[in-house]
């Protein structure tokens, strides 16, 4: 199997964002507008970028593996996990699926909140063509709607805009992005979910910041932190 071959600087810059590495998993801070798994735009994807990586670094002849156990969204940035082999890819979904991998976020709003913490339970509903979610007010015969689930806090201000830190206990499409815009707290540029204006490189405010779990093969605790993007002056 043949990968392309990463320039110095693309190299680089991958081996100074891998967080955590061993033989069975590999957790990189991604960046925003990096897409996770191929998609319909036929992007190169961070898992091929990864393989292409792995490849020229170990010299391997062979075929990379890269699981893809979860997911962040294309405009959002940091922690972002890959298994190395198949028995971690399995465990590893598997934990996320029973939230045994515990997710902490950082999210840049456009409003303070009423309150200087809080709990939010949502019944939301996906819209595919719209790529959307919505908060409905319960659950709807014949559609698929789920519960949400997510406690937040503030942290502080900064310039224009509001830091807030989110523990996400379920996993839902666009969850923490539909429920902060439900209490009234959009996320910096996320026109989407009802921010005044984008930001310069497109993406939004929104930073998966730490991840903490039991390693699936060493049994021991993982706890990883990611750096913000340069783009969040003041904020660390």
């Amino acid at each position: 199997m043949e990968y392309r071959t990463l320039g110095k600087e693309e190299y680089a810059d991958l081996e100074s964002r891998i967080l955590y590495e061993d033989n069975h998993i590999l957790i990189i801070n991604k960046r925003v507008g990096e897409i996770v798994q191929g998609d319909k735009t036929g992007d190169e994807c961070l898992a091929d970028t990864l393989k292409a990586f792995i490849a020229q670094r170990d010299s391997k002849p062979g075929k990379v593996f890269m699981g893809i156990p979860h997911r962040l969204d294309r405009p959002v940035s940091g922690i972002t996990m890959f298994a190395k082999t198949s028995k971690a890819l399995e465990r590893l979904s598997e934990m996320f699926r029973s939230s045994d991998v515990h997710k902490t976020y950082w999210a840049l709003c456009c409003d303070r909140p009423a309150a200087e913490s809080g709990h939010l339970e949502n019944w939301m509903q996906r819209n595919e063509k719209m790529n959307k979610s919505f908060i409905v007010k319960g659950p709807k015969p014949g559609s698929e709607t789920k519960l949400a689930k997510l406690n937040w806090r503030y942290l502080r201000s900064t310039d224009r805009y509001h830091l807030l830190e989110v523990e996400l206990l379920t996993g839902r499409h666009h969850q923490i992005r539909c429920q902060l815009a439900g209490m009234g707290c959009a996320i910096k540029g996320d026109l989407k979910y009802g921010a005044p204006r984008s930001n310069p490189d497109g993406g939004i405010s929104l930073h998966s910041r730490n991840v903490r779990f039991i390693h699936p093969v060493k049994k021991v605790e993982i706890d990883i932190t990611a750096p913000v993007p340069s783009a969040w002056k003041g904020v660390e």
